[in-house]
């Protein structure tokens, strides 16, 4: 991480703005601290990635807030391009009057130069290959990586550096850890996935009832009923964890549930939009 940090700080000074992508399902879990001190003295751009898996409304309000606070914030889809465009006329937008500046003082058709920066997992090289128009970006996901310095043609007017490096999440809470586990961040062998799973049912229970139970046909009235049984919670909502194991046909010798295979069917799901548009963060 020291090492990232300085390569990423040595590389600052060759751009005049910083795009900070973030999840927009957890704008805020997804935000590396360390992002904010280092790039303090620069101008910057949020950008809200996967926005098409998160909640439209929650969206806007994310935007809200982060223009709020004095950062212009933009939604994107890397995968369906949906905001690029929106996001190289901010980039534009907010360099305008530094290059008036430079414009006067003799400085014409100065380019603007841009980094990327983002834990993994957020979408940067997608994004970086939809704004490019490129293929396939050379970034890794590899904290500490050095490569040679390359600059990507944007447009006439911008130029983006392919060499950041990756700051990886910092686990502040245990919400934090689970947020970053439910949209695939955190892998698998870090925090148990059947333990992950039951975090988000019990979220999803919570929070998007009627989507959990449209997705995987549960009657609201069984939620409600198993839910008030006189047990503890966590075994009232790992019994509706089993059933949507039992719906999807996770069924194993002896007629048991394969709580392992019920867990992947879940998160994945999540991950893919497949229970709906879901911020878990709500603004």
């Amino acid at each position: 991480m020291a090492k990232t940090r300085r390569q990423i700080t040595e590389d600052l000074k060759l751009v005049d703005i910083v795009i900070e992508l973030l999840d927009a399902r957890i704008p805020i879990s997804s935000q590396n601290p360390d992002i904010a001190k280092i790039t303090k003295n620069k101008k910057k751009l949020i950008v809200l990635n996967k926005c098409d898996l998160a909640n439209e409304i929650q969206n806007k309000k994310w935007i809200e807030y982060f223009q709020e606070k004095g950062i212009p914030a933009v939604l994107t889809d890397s995968n369906s391009g949906k905001g690029i465009q929106d996001c190289i006329k901010r980039i534009e937008k907010i360099m305008n009057s530094e290059l008036k500046l430079q414009a006067e003082k003799g400085r014409i058709g100065r380019k603007i130069r841009a980094m990327i920066l983002g834990i993994p997992n957020v979408g940067k090289s997608s994004f970086i290959n939809r704004i490019s128009k490129r293929t396939t970006a050379g970034v890794g996901n590899k904290p500490g990586v050095t490569k040679q310095k390359q600059w990507i043609r944007i447009n006439e007017n911008i130029e983006l550096l392919d060499t950041p490096g990756v700051l990886w999440p910092k686990f502040e809470s245990q919400e934090v850890a689970l947020h970053l586990a439910f949209t695939g961040t955190i892998k698998e062998d870090i925090l148990q996935r059947i333990e992950i799973a039951y975090e988000l049912v019990k979220f999803l229970l919570s929070n998007e009832r009627k989507l959990l139970c449209e997705r995987y046909k549960l009657d609201e009235k069984y939620i409600e009923e198993t839910l008030n049984q006189e047990q503890a919670e966590n075994i009232n909502i790992y019994e509706i964890m089993l059933e949507i194991g039992r719906k999807r046909g996770c069924i194993i010798s002896g007629g048991n549930i394969d709580e392992e295979k019920t867990a992947r069917i879940i998160l994945d799901e999540f991950k893919n939009g497949k229970l709906g548009k879901i911020t878990i963060e709500k603004c």
